[in-house]
């Protein structure tokens, strides 16, 4: 039985720039970087509040095809690849601190049915959802 999500990758144009980036502007923290047989690099951060939770931060390469690493190195370079969706208590203060921090942002807070939403970038151009969730009904 499948107990719970431990691993969600998230593909980067460098994997250095992007740690510093989740530890030090968005404040996870490191957890695992190494690197393995011919020189792949496996590093995962992970959010103080859920720990259970690696986020692996990939950059495009072997195994994947040299199609297919072109294909995510264009996406990534037109901003085209989804990131994370993140819930934060207070989504203003949050916009407020990150823009602060330069963090680019493509949607300012806005109120949705469940919650205020905001959209961010990370510093490969992945979008962040960020959202300061409400009890809502469909």
């Amino acid at each position: 039985m499948i107990t719970h999500i431990s691993i969600a990758t998230v593909f980067v144009k460098d994997v250095e720039e992007s740690k510093a980036f989740y530890v030090d502007v968005l404040g996870f923290a490191e957890h695992t970087d190494i690197t393995l047989g011919e020189g792949y690099r496996w590093c995962t951060v992970k959010h103080p509040s859920q720990p259970e939770l690696q986020v692996h931060l990939a950059q495009p390469g072997p195994p994947l095809s040299p199609d297919m690493v072109g294909a995510m190195q264009r996406a990534l370079d037109g901003g085209g690849l989804n990131g994370l969706g993140m819930n934060v208590d207070d989504c203003r203060t949050t916009y407020d601190d990150l823009a602060a921090k330069g963090v680019q942002f493509i949607q300012e807070p806005q109120e949705r049915p469940y919650g205020i939403e905001a959209v961010a970038r990370d510093n490969s151009g992945n979008w962040m959802v960020l959202v300061e969730p409400k009890e809502f009904t469909l």
